[in-house]
């Protein structure tokens, strides 16, 4: 986790800053807006940037996406009145946090932020085996596949490789392909030069020579454009990169990981994806298996996932009842381990008593995890009828447009708000299902925000 401070190290900023670095952040410090601006554009790059509410946030913000450069923001500040708080967040801030800084609130954001806290936790062997040939390439140089579903914890395994590389001490890298618009990634892989585009008043580092040296993830590749595939392709076979705008090629030295939850080899046979780059790609393929094919994990996860939140939360750690673990290891997981950790974050919360018993265990609709009986709860066939049932009478009187809208909107409230989850169970591509959720705001819909039950008004996130 990297962290810039942005505002004068009084005595109260630097306790917090102390109390980031305590919690593993790496942690550099500049007074001006303009400073942070610089210094992310020369490729000192951070995950958070934490801002003295009393610098102009707008236009810090403003600066970085002219640069194209898009990290979130908190701000902070001593004795900030209710509405300067608010005014900080209008601006453009996730989260303001009151100084004197507090332990558990300073964690909360950094984890928010990082999601670093995910070790690699398995006792099931299928997945034993996958993690045992992800020990056998790490330390090699060769890119690396890690295919799978949605939520199986691909991110989680590319760490685990850089952690266990001989690159462990150099920069991890992510760069979500799905969530930054085609014109932006190009700059945010290669970076630009003064003058690239509209706005770029200097030279911009990317992310290629930011993890140099280091290991770059380009996450849900998939989804990557075409004629951006080659100029990676480029980059891969000649280890050289050329900023948007420059004139040179700046060489590099990285090893690339990615990450997809579709079939590359499917996706080559449409056409939308290149094969010659497939090939560089997948010098070895780790694919993990769903939670479903491994159900000796469900109860190791379950525990950690209590353990991690109970802490975080600021509440003593209650164990899982019996009850409650026949429960989770007999659930489907279609969301596989990201749909288990929510579950068990809502358990710590709404528990009771000395042990978190299956009543506990809610789904994202609030529903609890063994349903009540119904009169269709004569097992499978019943639960068919009764599914078929509902479906017909609603879709009597609709629109194949509207139907299409609920049943976009439906997966994706299922899915949390998770738009690659949710294109993954549609069978579209998450660009197909943002322009739909797009066009739904313009009408007025409410689309559910990324990572909660919680509807949120607006355009869709990646």
């Amino acid at each position: 986790m990297r962290l810039l401070v942005v505002g004068r190290l009084s005595g109260q900023l630097a306790s917090a800053v102390k109390m980031a670095m305590a919690h593993g952040a790496k942690v550099q410090h500049v007074e001006r807006g303009d400073q942070a601006t610089e210094q992310l554009r020369r490729g000192q790059g951070a995950d958070l940037l934490m801002v003295d509410y009393r610098i102009d946030i707008a236009a810090l913000i403003a600066a970085n996406e002219a640069e194209r450069i898009h990290v979130p923001v908190v701000a902070c500040g001593v004795d900030a009145a209710a509405a300067e708080a608010a005014a900080a967040i209008k601006a453009g801030a996730k989260e303001f946090i009151p100084l004197p800084p507090d332990a558990d609130l300073i964690a909360a954001v950094l984890a928010a932020v990082a999601d670093d806290d995910r070790p690699m936790i398995s006792a099931d062997p299928a997945m034993k085996a996958v993690i045992g040939l992800a020990d056998q390439v790490a330390r090699s140089e060769a890119s690396i596949l890690i295919t799978g579903e949605s939520g199986v914890g691909k991110e989680v395994m590319a760490r685990y490789l850089h952690q266990n590389s001989r690159r462990a001490e150099r920069p991890f890298i992510s760069v979500n392909c799905a969530a930054i618009p085609d014109n932006l990634l190009e700059s945010e892989l290669f970076g630009h030069e003064k003058g690239a585009f509209t706005g770029a008043v200097a030279r911009r580092i990317g992310k290629f020579e930011e993890a140099d040296g280091g290991t770059l993830l380009l996450d849900e590749i998939s989804e990557m454009d075409a004629r951006l595939q080659a100029k990676l392709l480029r980059a891969i076979q000649e280890r050289v990169i050329d900023r948007v705008g420059g004139s040179k090629p700046v060489p590099v030295n990285i090893r690339i990981i990615a990450t997809s939850n579709r079939d590359l080899a499917k996706a080559v046979a449409e056409g939308t994806f290149r094969e010659d780059l497939l090939y560089r790609l997948n010098v070895v393929n780790l694919r993990l298996p769903s939670l479903r094919e491994r159900p000796g994990d469900i109860a190791v996860l379950a525990d950690h996932f209590v353990r991690k939140y109970a802490a975080a939360n600021g509440v003593p750690p209650r164990p899982l009842s019996p009850e409650a673990h026949r429960a989770l290891v007999a659930h489907r997981w279609n969301g596989n381990v990201r749909e288990l950790e929510n579950a068990m974050h809502r358990a710590v919360l709404l528990a009771v008593g000395p042990e978190i018993d299956v009543e506990a265990i809610r789904l994202p609709d609030g529903q609890p995890l063994s349903g009540g009986i119904s009169p269709y709860d004569a097992g499978p066939a019943g639960r068919a009828a009764q599914t078929a049932d509902t479906v017909s009478r609603a879709a009597v009187g609709q629109t194949v447009a509207q139907m299409e809208k609920t049943l976009i909107l439906d997966t994706l409230s299922h899915c949390l708000g998770n738009r690659t989850h949710a294109a993954t169970i549609l069978g579209i591509s998450i660009r197909t299902l943002r322009n739909k959720l797009n066009e739904y705001a313009d009408e007025g819909t409410v689309i559910p925000a990324p990572q909660s039950g919680i509807a949120a008004s607006g355009y869709a996130a990646a």
